[in-house]
């Protein structure tokens, strides 16, 4: 089986999620009303897709509930019955209840004693069981990423603004606290100007990436509804012949995931955006490749993002699955480099040398930061507390930022299969092609002397938006076209 000919739906897949939603509740019925208080004082939560990362979830839950923390797991649907019964059974084993069993998501997402879902399906289901549940008034924890494609994540946030209801978007590394320090850091231009971060995601494996999901014999048709995984009755995947390899390492072909792009860089994008206070980029282009891999892959084995911001800076995310020897996590400023050592505490400072700040207010220094035992456990925690707080932007990974970090990868992988460099245009909401004119703006700023552009609430202590380069030298008197050979612009 390829996916040569598979459409591609970064700019085709337009509002048709919302509108499935609709047709979904025609199917079903209506959704019914959200439980009264009364039935049970816990948050009931029903997990859409039992396998891999859904077993962590699960397993959280199960823990909050043994400690009586007011939360439950009480459904559980998946299209693979092994799964499902496997799920049914760490629950019954677990706690002693009997939750629900289906294999068809709008059942729990219909279920008026259902409070919150966890979403834990592949990524090309991700934006239709999120808006649905939300118009369901359901909570949800949506995995990351957010969704598939750049209009399903418009779609989300729009769904979300309108429900009032918590979404949680499953980078858990915005629960740790060292992004917020960052960025507050960053604001009182404690590094300077800012202008670039880098993260990565390097790592090994014999066997390659997505493919050490092992493939069992029980992975049949008459266990799984294959239909359904794909999604082909909302449009959401193409027919094409149960394998399975397609189902168990979705991660690998392009109707599913975008691979490196969006399964692993928008782990390290996210917390970064955090970090920096930004959100949209201005031009996006993407780089990679399949250099060793040549297993029957669609997606490349190695991957890079080149993100240029308005703000004046530029992020840069890279991965393979080739290598695991890593390149640092930091944000590099005119007066010195944020540094992240990811298995400690909060950050390291180091400054530039004294001849370029010019101050002795820049020293080298580690600020520290809280650092959760369990980063998952935290976001859940974060999640939970927002809904009991009733409070949508409560949450450490709200929908627009988890929009902002889907666009601006997918925009990468799609810059990668098309060979065009991408802008996004924020009035109409969407990618378009690049042109000369993203160069043009800098160069004109530069001819003008412009101030430079800053991060959003930015407010350096030192009060002096220009720095070194806005400060001639005396000897930069001597610049100036001449009118003729004779005429020296510098003696007048």
């Amino acid at each position: 089986m390829t996916t040569d000919n598979v459409t591609r739906r970064f700019f085709l897949k337009t509002g048709a999620s919302g509108a499935a939603a609709a047709g979904a509740a025609r199917v079903l019925g209506a959704a019914a009303p959200i439980r009264a208080a009364n039935l049970s004082s816990n948050l009931r939560v029903g997990f859409i897709g039992t396998g891999g990362r859904s077993n962590t979830h699960l397993g959280i839950i199960l823990k909050m509930q043994q400690a009586a923390e007011g939360v439950e797991a009480a459904a559980v649907c998946d299209v693979y019955n092994v799964n499902l019964t496997r799920a049914a059974h760490r629950i019954e084993k677990t706690v002693g209840t009997d939750p629900r069993k289906t294999g068809e998501y709008r059942e729990i997402i219909n279920d008026s004693e259902i409070d919150a879902v966890c979403v834990a399906t592949p990524d090309h289901w991700h934006a239709r069981q999120t808006i649905e549940a939300l118009e369901a008034g359901k909570h949800v924890y949506c995995e990351k990423p957010m969704t598939h494609t750049v209009q399903e994540a418009q779609d989300v946030v729009a769904a979300w603004s309108k429900s009032g209801k918590v979404v949680q978007v499953g980078v858990q590394r915005t629960s740790d606290g060292r992004w917020q320090a960052a960025n507050q850091f960053i604001r009182e231009g404690r590094i300077g100007k800012v202008v670039q971060s880098q993260s990565e995601f390097y790592r090994n494996s014999r066997v390659g990436q997505w493919r050490y999901s092992r493939l069992e014999r029980e992975m049949t048709p008459k266990n799984i509804d294959w239909k359904m995984f794909l999604g082909t009755e909302f449009g959401l995947a193409p027919e094409m012949p149960f394998d399975r390899a397609l189902f168990r390492q979705w991660q690998c072909y392009w109707p599913f995931s975008s691979g490196p792009y969006t399964n692993l860089l928008v782990h390290r994008l996210t917390p970064m955006l955090v970090a920096l206070g930004v959100r949209y980029p201005r031009r996006v282009v993407g780089g990679g490749g399949i250099f060793l891999e040549y297993d029957g892959r669609d997606v490349p084995d190695t991957a890079t993002v080149v993100a240029d911001y308005d703000a004046g800076l530029q992020v840069l995310l890279t991965a393979t699955m080739l290598n695991a020897h890593s390149l640092e996590q930091c944000i590099r400023g005119h007066y010195g480099t944020i540094l992240f050592a990811l298995e400690t505490d909060g950050f390291d400072f180091e400054p530039e040398p004294y001849q370029l700040t010019l101050s002795h207010d820049f020293q080298r220094k580690h600020v520290e930061a809280p650092q959760p035992d369990d980063e998952t456990y935290a976001h859940w925690e974060n999640f939970l507390a927002a809904i009991k707080k009733n409070d949508p932007q409560a949450v450490n990974n709200p929908p627009d930022l988890g929009a902002a970090a889907l666009t601006t990868v997918t925009m990468a992988a799609e810059s990668y299969r098309n060979g065009q460099v991408y802008e996004w245009d924020a009035a109409e909401g969407k990618p378009v092609p690049s042109s000369p004119a993203y160069a043009e703006m800098w160069e004109e700023m530069s001819k003008k002397r412009s101030e430079p552009r800053h991060l959003p609430g930015w407010a350096p202590f030192d009060k002096d938006p220009m720095f070194s380069r806005q400060v001639p030298r005396d000897y930069q008197k001597l610049e100036g076209p001449w009118p003729d050979d004779a005429t020296d612009p510098a003696s007048q």
